[in-house]
């Protein structure tokens, strides 16, 4: 029997993301065969609006890579990116003489699939945490403990305050002052 080694694919797709696809296409071919930093590094230098929303949609992958398949983000190729074509919303704008004009708001589906590279390295998982085991003491090594203890002693208790101590110094009342006084002054 002859053993077949099948390559783990990992993908991430962005879905309605509104934006034409003919210029999310542009921006995917870029990133179409190049490693994960390379990739990042081209997304950030394109001043196209696509290379935004690809960019998301790549860190989406790479976390899908390390978090389910224990993948390290650094060591993956980007296999395929691809746009396409979602629902396209339709709306209506008047003009003139009682017409309309069709407005064309489309949307499109950008996926990117990620391979391992050639140098695959896998993220080790967390070891296991191990199960705290209780020790219960048993009587006679509570026994020893006791003596060589002290036992805590009792917070006091504050004083109770009183109504006297509670009220607010009475302040004498105000008189508004007339204004022919200021004057004078």
């Amino acid at each position: 029997m002859s053993a077949v080694e099948t390559q783990q694919e990992v993908r991430a797709v962005a879905k309605w993301v509104r934006m034409s696809p003919r210029k999310a296409r542009l921006v995917a071919e870029h990133i179409r065969g190049r490693s994960v930093p390379e990739a990042r590094t081209v997304l950030a230098f394109t001043q196209r609006a696509a290379a935004r929303e690809v960019e998301k949609v790549l860190r989406s992958a790479v976390a899908n890579a390390e978090a389910n398949h224990g993948l390290l983000g650094d060591s993956l190729i980007v296999s395929a990116a691809y746009v396409d074509e979602g629902p396209v919303m339709k709306r209506w704008r008047a003009r003139a003489r009682g017409r309309v004009a069709r407005i064309k708001k489309p949307t499109c589906h950008i996926t990117v699939k990620l391979v391992p590279g050639p140098e695959t390295a896998r993220i080790a998982p967390p070891p296991a945490p191990e199960p705290a085991v209780e020790e219960t003491p048993t009587p006679a090594a509570e026994a020893k403990a006791a003596p060589d203890e002290k036992p805590e002693p009792k917070p006091k208790a504050e004083p109770k305050a009183t109504a006297e101590s509670t009220e607010k110094p009475q302040s004498k009342p105000r008189t508004p002052r007339k204004k022919n006084e200021e004057a004078e002054s």
